[in-house]
This record gives C-alpha cells, sequence and structure tokens, in this order.
C-alpha cells in the first residue's frame, strides 16, 4: 500500500507521525511538502530536525514526479496546503479505486454564520459536499470540526477523530514524581505566541496578580513572544509581579518540554481560534496538571474535567482563576490529574496508536471490508 502524506510542511507536531508510518510501510509512506515553512516558525525552531529524513518529497522539486504519485498513491492522506493545484490534483482521485482522506481543522472557527454565504457554500461543494457518497473520509483535528462539516451537510457518518500526536515520551511513574520533586512552590508554566485575541497570554499574567493578591506562593514562567509582549510586560510592572512571574522567550521544541517535565501546572488559554494546541498534548505526557478553555480543539478531545485536567468554560476568566486555585490548594490533586494526563496520551493519544490505526483503516476501505469501530482516540467516531 503506498501512502502519501501531503502538507504545507513537515514539523515536529508531525514527524513523531510520520515516523511512525514509515515503522510502518517502509519507502511506500511518502510525505509531500508543498511550501517552505514561514521565518516566524523557523526562529520558533520550528525547522529543526526535519532535514534528511527519508520520506520527505519536495513538490517543487519534481512537479511532474509529484503529479504522478498523487495520481497513483493507492492512499492520499490531504492536510492543509496553499497550493491549489495539488489540492485539485488530489479532489480528482475519487471514483477511480483509489482512496482519498481529508484532514482539517475547523472551517468556521470565525463563526458558523458564515455557512450561510452563497459563495461560501460554492466553494463547500466543490472541496467537500460533493464527495457526500464517495469512498472520501473527514479526520477531525479538533472536536468541533465535524460540527462545522454537518452543518453543510459534509462527509455523513464518515468523520472521525484526528489531531496532531507530538513526540511521545515515555517515564516510569517514578520518574514522572522525580522531575517535579525540587519545586518548593507550586511551579506554573505557560507557553505559546502573544497573539492577541487567541492565546490569551494576558490570562497568565492575571492570574499571578489574582494570586498574589490572595498571598500564595508560586512561581510561573512564560516561554514566547509576540505581539502582546509589551502588554504582559505592563502587567508584570504595575502589579509588582517580577518576584513571581519570569517571561523566558522563545526556546526550541525540545527545551519547551524540559520545562514542562518540570512543571506542576501547565495553562493552556487559546480560544476557539485554537484549531487544535499540540502543546496540550506535551503538557499531559509530561504530566502536568492541565488548565484549558473548552474552546480549542484539542480540549475536548484529549481532557475530561476533572479526571485527567480542569477545563474552564470559553473565555471566563474567573472561573480560570478558580480551577487554578484548587490546583495550588492541592498537591494530591496535582498529582493525580498529572498521572491520568500521563496516562492518557500514553495509552491513547500518541502517533504509534494513530499511525497503526490509520494503517489497518486504510487497508479495510481499499479492500472493501469491514473495520474495527474504535470508541476512544484516533479514528473514533467524531
Amino acid at each position: 500500500m503506498q501512502f502519501l502524506f501531503i502538507s504545507n510542511y513537515i514539523n515536529h507536531h508531525q514527524i513523531p507521525l510520520c515516523n511512525e508510518l514509515y515503522q510502518e510501510l517502509g519507502d511506500d509512506f511518502i510525505f509531500m511538502q508543498t511550501q517552505p515553512m514561514e521565518e516566524e516558525r523557523i526562529k520558533m525552531g520550528w525547522g529543526q530536525n526535519v532535514k534528511n529524513l527519508p520520506y520527505v518529497r519536495m513538490y517543487m522539486d519534481n512537479i511532474k514526479e509529484s503529479i504522478r504519485l498523487i495520481e497513483n498513491a493507492d492512499v492520499v492522506l490531504l492536510g492543509w496546503t496553499e497550493d491549489a493545484d495539488v489540492r485539485n490534483k488530489c479532489l480528482q482521485r475519487p471514483g477511480d479505486g483509489k482512496l482519498l482522506l481529508r484532514m482539517s481543522e475547523r472551517i468556521y472557527r470565525e463563526g458558523r454564520w458564515k455557512a450561510i454565504s452563497p459563495k461560501g457554500l460554492i466553494s463547500k461543494y466543490r472541496e467537500h459536499i460533493r464527495f457526500r457518497k464517495k469512498n472520501v473520509y473527514m479526520l477531525c483535528n479538533g472536536a468541533y470540526v465535524a460540527g462545522d462539516f454537518s452543518l453543510i451537510g459534509a462527509y455523513p457518518d464518515k468523520m472521525l477523530k484526528w489531531g496532531y500526536f507530538p513526540e511521545l515520551k515515555e517515564y516510569s511513574k517514578t520518574d514522572i514524581y522525580e522531575m517535579k520533586k525540587d519545586n518548593k512552590v507550586p511551579y506554573i508554566l505557560w507557553t505559546g505566541r502573544y497573539m492577541k485575541g487567541v492565546k490569551h497570554p494576558e490570562f497568565a499574567v492575571l492570574l499571578a496578580r489574582y494570586l498574589k493578591e490572595k498571598g500564595y506562593k508560586f512561581r510561573l514562567d512564560m516561554i514566547g513572544d509576540g505581539e502582546q509582549k509589551e502588554e504582559v510586560e505592563a502587567i508584570i510592572k504595575e502589579n509588582n509581579l517580577g518576584d513571581y512571574v519570569k517571561l523566558l522567550g522563545f526556546l526550541p521544541p525540545d527545551e519547551v518540554r524540559t520545562y514542562m517535565e518540570k512543571a506542576d501546572i501547565y495553562l493552556f488559554t487559546s480560544n476557539h481560534l485554537e484549531g487544535w494546541g499540540a502543546v496540550v498534548n506535551e503538557a499531559m505526557n509530561s504530566a502536568c496538571a492541565v488548565v484549558a478553555g473548552s474552546d480549542a480543539g484539542a480540549v475536548p478531545y484529549l481532557i475530561k474535567d476533572g479526571e485527567n485536567g480542569l477545563i474552564y468554560e470559553g473565555e471566563n476568566i474567573e472561573q480560570f482563576f478558580k480551577k487554578v486555585e484548587m490546583l495550588i490548594n492541592s498537591e494530591e490533586l496535582r498529582k493525580k490529574l498529572g498521572k491520568n494526563a500521563f496516562d492518557t496520551i500514553y495509552k491513547t493519544w500518541n502517533a504509534k496508536i494513530a499511525a497503526r490505526r490509520l494503517v489497518r483503516f486504510s487497508n479495510h476501505l481499499l479492500h472493501d471490508t469491514p473495520y474495527e469501530k474504535y470508541t476512544i482516540g484516533p479514528l473514533s467516531k467524531a
């Protein structure tokens, strides 16, 4: 089975899945990159460790050969790409006995009212709706994707849970607790780009102000940079939070994971504009007690409130404060949620399990045989 995964570019969030697919399929697995990575992502360290991967092909290096691969591969998994020619070639596949899998984040993350736009519906018909009865399935990168596509009648009974699968790090139970044992006060971590109206880095420093005013002892590190940095710095200065909060700037992904391993509490404050949020996977794998907003795509798939993390509704900052305060007050709860978070990633939501399921699923569809319907995790019903 020749399996072709097409996306804009390879990065550290996709490499673990691709490595596992390569382990399963050998040279029959190819990742086709359709554009260069943006400079901002490269500065964040996203371009590291992507050279010399045996399965990566650049579409532009040999367009004729790339088109041949798209036309002849048994399975094409089409992720996001801005190259219209590539998308059109992929969309021509259904009906020839070959399998096309789509992978998408939300299409109406800015509001489902856009679904009534006549111009938008014409576009969605060409891209999605016309494949209702074809051998085309949608892998939903986030909990709200299926709702968006259901609104326009696309992929009925053919939408499955999916996501991003960062590197799985394996620890013993002893290691999990050893990593955090030197914290003299609860150690809180926030990471991401300081993107206004999306990531809400200001929530983290306003939390620090709240905890300080309540008399709690804690430490907050923030990794990242961006347009809201001055606002964050101003809140720190105005509230004399310098002894509690440190801004560390951008760090390479490997270093970010090291900080996660030491953190007791991880804050994920993104809103509905965050399609997934792979840092949630990483923080859970690092046995952090995660406090996350309900509207980001990864959160309802990965977290059960009170079992392996805590969820606050929408952008309710008061509820966010209270959820974190629960963890500050209970080391036992922090450990319980952190252990269960680790188990969720280790046992269910990781690249190895996702790759194995995807290969089996694709084989069943190609040969028109019944496939295992999973009840939880990757490829369970969305």
